[in-house]
């Protein structure tokens, strides 16, 4: 046997290996995840701004009147401030160079710096990834005021009775446990095809994941972990709240209302199960990123109409002082550290970041560096979209917080 034949059969080998490999997972899992896994996720180097344009969506309307921010654009005043802090040099060419897709400083209702980089424009769509998460927790808040939701210490079985009959422990988590990423359900942070990860981004039926796969191994309110199962469960609540898809009571309570000058879209998991992405997936343009901080930093409220109580906002953006934070983010070591410093927390799927005289930013922030940043007292949005982080996960809201103590 010559050596072309033993390569050849070695070679065929390996893929018949890989090939039973395959249709074992496609066994356990399914085919479409299994694809989606090798190709967008392995082969396609895991999860891209651009996966707006693999998955199916659910489309967001906009209505008239269209609102727009005044413009009055002050470049050197930016350049001067954020390059004293950080000493970054040119501005753009920071931005170029960190990955960054849109910038945009809004003060008082006014543009003081917008612009656009690495072939995005205006009009781009930028992808929300967890900043999806904040638009959900509006959500809670606005269906709570309707009386579609009675609170949030209502019990998730309420709503999803079938996870009573999976495990009665379920009846001790309320939807507050799942805003607080404090159920006890169980989460391994991967992004291999069996982490949860990858599953809750890439799986083809997310209401059957989050109902059929979810195991609770801590009481809840014991410990902080950022889980993705969190919102999957709460986006099928406000589903059977409301009767209506997750995108359509956006659309109504939100999108409509604030005036949003482009359609937007929520990417969904597959045409079968045509259930929202609740982890991430809200798809628009940087500019109406920024209304949806501004409907926050007005607490609520969009000129003479209450879009949400302020009591809602109030409550998921501030700080909860009954935590032992040091004790509660224990099992994250990075978080940990943030919270241990008494800057940095978590409330109802926002981040917060302290100040003196109990005043206190707070931010939507989702992978790759997409934020929606507001500092209450300065009367101050920053939107930032990349595609890529390009500088220290926590470095552009340590420098937007330092902007917003000297602006």
């Amino acid at each position: 046997m010559n050596a072309q034949v033993i390569v050849f059969i070695i070679i065929t080998l390996i893929l018949l290996i890989l090939l039973l490999f395959i249709i074992i997972l496609s066994l356990i899992y399914t085919p479409k995840y299994v694809v989606r896994i090798l190709f967008w996720g392995l082969g396609g180097g895991g999860a891209q701004i651009t996966d707006h344009e693999k998955f199916l969506f659910h489309k967001m309307e906009n209505s008239l009147p269209t609102f727009y921010f005044k413009k009055d654009v002050n470049e050197q005043l930016i350049n001067s401030i954020l390059s004293n802090i950080r000493n970054i040099g040119d501005l753009d060419e920071f931005l170029i160079t960190t990955g960054t897709t849109a910038f945009i400083i809004i003060q008082n209702d006014t543009i003081l710096y917008e612009k656009y980089f690495n072939g995005h424009t205006r009009d781009s769509i930028e992808t929300s990834f967890s900043c999806a998460k904040s638009f959900t927790s509006a959500l809670v808040g606005i269906a709570i005021d309707e009386g579609l939701i009675k609170s949030v210490g209502e019990p998730i079985t309420n709503y999803l009775p079938e996870l009573k009959e999976k495990d009665k422990k379920f009846e001790l988590i309320t939807i507050k446990h799942l805003l607080m990423m404090s159920s006890g359900i169980k989460y391994r942070e991967l992004w291999f095809i069996n982490g949860d990860n990858a599953k809750t981004y890439y799986y083809p039926d997310l209401r059957k994941l989050a109902l059929k796969h979810t195991k609770i191994v801590h009481k809840p309110m014991q410990y902080f972990l950022y889980n993705n199962y969190h919102p999957l469960l709460i986006g099928i609540i406000l589903e059977r709240a409301t009767g209506a898809s997750v995108a359509q009571y956006l659309q109504e309570k939100i999108w409509k209302p604030l005036g949003m000058e482009f359609e937007g879209s929520w990417s969904i998991d597959s045409k079968k199960s045509n259930f929202e992405k609740m982890e991430s997936g809200i798809n628009a343009r940087a500019i109406d990123f920024a209304k949806f901080g501004r409907l926050f930093l007005n607490n609520g409220k969009w000129g003479d109409r209450k879009i949400i109580t302020e009591k809602w906002v109030k409550e998921s953006t501030t700080i909860d002082t009954s935590l032992n934070y040091e004790n509660f983010y224990k099992f994250d070591e990075i978080y940990a550290q943030l919270f241990k410093s008494g800057k940095l927390y978590h409330k109802y799927f926002w981040w917060g970041f302290t100040r003196e005289d109990n005043k206190y930013d707070f931010c939507a922030r989702g992978n790759h560096g997409q934020l929606i940043y507001i500092c209450p007292h300065k009367k101050l949005i920053i939107v930032r979209h990349g595609k890529e982080f390009g500088i220290e996960r926590g470095e552009w809201t340590n420098l937007f917080y330092d902007f917003a103590t000297i602006i």
